[in-house]
């Protein structure tokens, strides 16, 4: 059959005779071309046919996409689109175009071929492949950051759709309508291509249904989103089980699947920004960017418009990137309510732990005075006994919660030096000595081994240095069972104005297996689930040394073999004292022994706890002061008399009027009477209120007498 065609037209809409043809056949076209004079410099686009074709060129071979043949077994179809050169011998240019085509459903050519500038043809057809390109790899690189992003992050289902919706609607860019990806990969099966084709279209509305669907899920409907899903899972699994002469049909009810997608995407959209969801105004914006896309798409697949690709790679950049910007802005947003949730958190344990610290050292103050107060009182052996033990309860109750209100000021960061003249071997002296009593009801022997070369005062915080060794020490004895504990006090160098140290805690106890030397230096840890119940303990005290060493810039370390004993040290530098002589003890100590030091002394309480007021009282009258109790801070303004009282001892807590508002009204008057407050929170968390009230000195419940006393002495002879 010959005749004068259209072109291009495709088979299937094409009647002849008042017959329609059928899509499956080969057919060829010819055409010549009359040329202008000097015509020169020119090229031939030839697109993609449906499935194959070959052209000729004044009788010779010019391009060919896949093989053309006059049956199904002896054509190979491919969708590859050409530029080429045009070499004009004469005025007219005689073309020939074989076109075959047995696989699809539709047939024959379909795109039109263009004869021109050659320098303007390739530029376009460069910059085509270039947008592609640049578009596919955007889409694709938004998809895998987006995948980090579940992966690593958040585990939510509405990125990971996004990212595969992203990741499969790449294909569409690359490997459809101008087939760029062909030209990278040339020798790419038709049949891998064609299916990709199509999978790629169904597969990743299913995704972006998915997506909207986990967006805003209270203002989506489920059922329409579950038959649109649906919908494109039966046009996949068609793809794939079925011939391209079938699937290649569903192109049309696919559209139809389609405008319901954008539809109820729309709607979905409209109702999120109504009620004013995360994001909503960007899911809005990007869906009548994905409306003009569409209307573009189809106005070009009916051939009502010519291809508009600066205009469709517009719209797709910006799709994405507003479905980007929804899902950043969400991340973004949970990521800061996630962060303020957590600075909360942190503000309202650092709250409790003050207000329980408060409530527990309360009493504690009460057990543990009334503990002096009945040891020195000269009880019997028997009840000597029992008061001991109290008193060591109570103090290792208060040993844990200073552990965790420690780790609780480390962890927030509030934690300071203070770098005074100390003397290390005295502190570490008073150290043994105070756990003596420990270690002798365990059997175990406690010994300190200075380096002889060791005889200079050293510049550090007394208080924190003390708490590292003391920890160190406690956790020894804790963890021996016989034997001894060692304290090793080894000079390194000397320089002028600095000496390096290393401190160690050598003991017999059970020791620490190797691959379990690492985890006892984490918070609320023991070498062994085992050992907290033979032992006991929060597990904070190595964790707390750890921690302050690493702020001075020293690190603790560890040798131990299990059954044999450990080895804690650390080596740390000093600035080195002026004061060369070790003191020993302070001059203030002979004067306790006296008897009644702060005799002639009148002192104005301000307490609200009975208990509280019993043990003071009682230690104050002991050491021959007078006192007059106030049960708030407006009774203590009350009764303040400046010609009698000569110190006043305020605790910050208390009801009606607190001891920070009655220092404030007391020093507004002009009074400097000497003020030490009394408090159960942590003396870091008052002093700097303190400070600005002109307050003396700090003391925290509970006290120890003896240092309670060379206070008041100290401050009463200034």
């Amino acid at each position: 059959m010959t005749g004068m065609t259209t072109f291009p037209k495709r088979w299937d809409n094409t009647v002849v005779g008042g017959k329609k043809i059928t899509a499956q056949g080969y057919a060829s076209y010819m055409l010549t071309i009359l040329l202008p004079k000097n015509a020169s410099n020119l090229a031939l686009d030839v697109p993609d046919t449906y499935t194959s074709y070959k052209m000729f060129v004044d009788d010779a071979v010019f391009v060919e996409s896949g093989i053309p043949g006059t049956s199904a077994e002896t054509t190979k179809p491919k969708w590859q689109q050409f530029t080429r050169e045009l070499f004009i011998k004469r005025d007219t240019v005689k073309l020939i175009l074989q076109v075959a085509n047995f696989l699809h459903s539709k047939g024959g050519p379909y795109k039109s071929i263009t004869i021109g500038n050659k320098d303007k043809l390739f530029s376009k057809r460069n910059r085509d492949n270039a947008f592609n390109f640049i578009l596919t790899g955007s889409i694709i690189m938004c998809g895998l950051f987006f995948f980090g992003l579940y992966f690593f992050g958040r585990y939510d289902k509405t990125i990971l759709y996004f990212a595969l919706f992203c990741i499969t609607y790449s294909y569409r860019i690359i490997g459809t309508s101008q087939y760029s990806l062909h030209t990278i990969f040339p020798d790419l099966p038709w049949a891998f291509t064609i299916h990709m084709e199509y999978l790629s279209l169904f597969v990743s509305v299913i995704f972006f249904t998915q997506y909207t669907q986990n967006l805003y899920p209270e203002d989506s409907n489920k059922l329409i989103t579950t038959l649109e899903m649906w919908a494109c899972i039966i046009l996949s699994l068609i793809t794939l089980f079925f011939p391209p002469s079938v699937f290649t049909q569903l192109i049309n009810p696919f559209l139809v699947v389609m405008f319901f997608v954008i539809a109820h995407a729309f709607y979905v959209y409209v109702v999120a920004y109504r009620r004013k969801r995360l994001g909503a105004g960007y899911a809005l914006l990007s869906t009548g960017v994905v409306m003009i896309i569409f209307v573009i798409i189809n106005l070009q697949y009916f051939d009502f418009v010519a291809p508009q690709k600066e205009l469709l790679f517009i719209g797709y950049l910006s799709f994405f990137f507003l479905q980007s910007l929804i899902l950043s802005y969400r991340y973004s947003y949970l990521l800061n309510k996630a962060r303020k949730e957590a600075e909360q958190g942190l503000v309202a344990k650092s709250d409790f732990l003050s207000n329980m610290s408060h409530e527990i050292r309360t009493p504690l103050n009460s057990v543990i005075g009334l503990s002096h107060i009945l040891l020195d009182n000269q009880p019997r052996e028997d009840q000597k006994e029992q008061l001991n033990v109290l008193l060591f309860s109570a103090n290792n109750l208060l040993n844990i919660v200073n552990d965790i209100l420690d780790y609780n000021k480390i962890e927030a960061g509030k934690i300071n030096f203070e770098y005074i003249d100390m003397d290390l071997v005295q502190v570490s002296q008073d150290l043994l000595s105070g756990l003596k009593t420990l270690a002798d009801e365990k059997g175990i022997v406690l010994l300190l081994e200075k380096d002889p070369a060791f005889n200079h005062r050293i510049i550090s915080d007394p208080t924190r240095i003390s708490q590292v060794i003391g920890n160190l020490l406690q956790n020894a004895i804790k963890f021996t069972r016989s034997g001894h504990v060692k304290l090793i006090i080894k000079q390194e160098k000397i320089q002028k104005q600095h000496i390096t140290l290393t401190i160690k805690v050598e003991d017999t106890g059970i020791g620490i297996a190797a691959e379990k030397q690492k985890l006892i230096f984490d918070r609320f840890t023991q070498a062994d689930t085992s050992t907290s119940r033979s032992f006991g303990g929060t597990g904070l005290g190595l964790a707390i040394c750890k921690k302050i060493l690493e702020l001075q810039g020293s690190q603790l370390q560890l040798k131990s073999e299990p059954g044999k004993g450990s080895v804690f040290f650390f080596t740390q530098t000093f600035p080195i004292s002026q004061v060369f002589n070790f003191s020993q003890g302070e001059p203030v100590l002979e004067e306790i022994e006296k008897g009644r030091p702060l005799s002639g002394v009148s002192l104005l309480m301000a307490e609200d706890n009975e208990l509280n007021v019993l043990v003071a009282k009682t230690f104050l009258e002991k050491w021959g002061a007078k006192i007059d109790v106030a049960a708030n801070g407006e009774e203590a303004i009350r009764k303040l008399d400046t010609n009698k009282h000569q110190m006043i001892l305020m605790d910050m807590h208390m009801p009606v009027m607190d001891g920070y508002e009655a220092v404030k009204i007391i020093r507004s008057k002009g009074i400097n009477i000497p003020i030490i407050a009394l408090t159960a929170s942590l003396p870091s968390e008052v002093e700097e209120r303190a400070r600005d009230l002109s307050i003396n000195a700090i003391v925290t419940k509970p006290f120890e007498p003896d240092e309670f006393l060379k206070l008041l002495i100290k401050i009463h002879h200034q």
